[in-house]
């Protein structure tokens, strides 16, 4: 049995969900989020309470996933979603200018990346950027893109990482 899929979800204030030919609707005071909802999954909804059924067991996979990404949309849409970065290295910094951010991290060119659609990204310093936006996983999936332009090193630490993750460090090589 899904715990998670058996969650009833609270609507707050100011934020309407709706279920129209099997496609989510969240609207609130940041914006408007859709989802399509698998075929066996059934939506209810009272007054401010929104649950989720499934029809037979082969939906039970994914009856839980449904109720997580609702839930998700419901916070994205009051609250908004941020991932901070933070850049350690001699010479790696961060620039943002608009919707393009510019990496310095060592290579012989800057490397520039462009933020997609319902995403902002605010400069804290050189060396640390905050992401922002409604979407969860849009969120997360930019801030995995910039930590993959060069990621910690485990030597000396040098990189791009989140900033509460914890980069486990190796000692160097022993001289003979």
């Amino acid at each position: 049995m899904s715990r998670i899929g058996n969650r009833i979800i609270a609507v707050p204030e100011g934020v309407t969900v709706e279920c129209n030919d099997n496609v989510v609707t969240v609207k609130g005071p940041k914006g408007t989020l859709t989802h399509p909802l698998l075929k066996d999954i059934t939506f209810k909804q009272e007054e401010n309470k929104v649950t989720l059924e499934r029809k037979n067991e082969e939906a039970k996979a994914m009856h839980g996933t449904m109720n997580a990404l609702i839930h998700n949309m419901i916070i994205g849409v009051t609250k908004g979603y941020e991932k901070g970065l933070e850049i350690v290295g001699v010479g790696y910094r961060f620039n943002v200018q608009g919707k393009k951010l510019t990496i310095s991290a060592g290579y012989s060119h800057p490397v520039i990346m462009e933020a997609p659609e319902g995403i902002t990204i605010e400069s804290v310093s050189n060396t640390e950027i905050t992401v922002k936006g409604i979407d969860k996983v849009l969120v997360g999936e930019f801030a995995a893109n910039i930590r993959k332009v060069r990621q910690p090193e485990p030597y000396k630490g040098k990189g791009i990482r989140y900033k509460d993750e914890h980069v486990h460090r190796k000692e160097g090589k022993k001289a003979a």
